[in-house]
This record gives C-alpha cells, sequence and structure tokens, in this order.
C-alpha cells in the first residue's frame, strides 16, 4: 500500500482545506501508538529546514488535555505553535488542536487501523491558513505535502518492511 497524500475542502465550519495522508507500517498499531505518544519522535519526522523543536519541559505526559509548545520556522519565519490533545484513545487515535500558532485554525486526528499485518497511520488535518485559499494554493499545500512525504520517508525508514 503505498503512502498517499491527498486535499480537498474541509467540512469542518472553521477549516478551509482537509489534508489526508496514509501510510502502512509494518507494525502492530500498539507499536505504532507507543512510537506517535512519545512527543520527541515528532522531532525525528520534521524536515530539517522547518528546524522543529519541542519547546516544553520534557518528558511531556500525552494524554487529553496535554499541553505541548513548538518552535519552528516556516520560510525562514520563526514562530511558535501550541497544541492540544483531546480524545486520547490508545492505540487507536488521538487528536492535536493548535492554541496558537501558524494557522487561523488547525485540528488533526491520528488514526492507527490494524490492516494486512500491521497498521495504516491516517492522519486527516483541517486548516486554515492565514491568508485564506491563495495562501493555501500558492505556499501551504506545498509545504504540507513536502512535510508529510518527509514524514512518510521517516516512518518508513523507522519501521521498514521486507520490500522496502
Amino acid at each position: 500500500m503505498p503512502p498517499a497524500i491527498a486535499f480537498t475542502t474541509s467540512p469542518q465550519p472553521k477549516a478551509l482545506t482537509r489534508l489526508v495522508a496514509r501510510l502502512w507500517v509494518p507494525v502492530e498499531p500498539a507499536e505504532a501508538f507507543e512510537f506517535y505518544a512519545e512527543p520527541a519522535n515528532l522531532e525525528r519526522l520534521m524536515p530539517p529546514w522547518i528546524q522543529f523543536r519541542i519547546a516544553s519541559t520534557q518528558p511531556i505526559s500525552m494524554a487529553d488535555g496535554a499541553v505541548i509548545e513548538y518552535r519552528l520556522k516556516i520560510h525562514g519565519i520563526p514562530m511558535k505553535w501550541t497544541s492540544e490533545i483531546h480524545d486520547w484513545t490508545p492505540p487507536h487515535r488521538f487528536v492535536d488542536v493548535q492554541l496558537g500558532g501558524p494557522y487561523r485554525y488547525w485540528h488533526h486526528n491520528h488514526q492507527f487501523e490494524a490492516i494486512d499485518g500491521g497498521t495504516l497511520i491516517t492522519d486527516e488535518v483541517d486548516y486554515a491558513p492565514w491568508g485564506g485559499h491563495l495562501m493555501d494554493r500558492l505556499l501551504v499545500r506545498r509545504d504540507l505535502r513536502q512535510a508529510f512525504r518527509y514524514r512518510h520517508d521517516g516512518l518508513a525508514s523507522i519501521f521498514p518492511s521486507e520490500t522496502t
């Protein structure tokens, strides 16, 4: 099952666009979820040009209501990002919601589904960028596509299948 990334109009009233990214990894959902449950692993999955780092004091106890602060650069501009964890349901799903950061709205649903002897990881992100449709079409979709391709490549190297 090859990785897939698609953009559509979001059904969420506060969002503009929905990104859906899917990747199959050859491990059980509990193992994939456990990897995601360690916030420091997110730094491993972010492209180096974003200069992403966790600013919150670690270790972070992941659960409903956990708040995580990040620092990153988007096109060289330093930014802060604060997210809150919702719907923490190991090993099936969790959501991170932006409380403050580079988007007007960001709701990222992470799902882990047992399929074909491994796990289908689905990222469903409803977002609204500052600058609306124009900014989304000119920059944001391209940036997110690159970031999720980088993430997929990283996950494929962390959880290699026998055919890769």
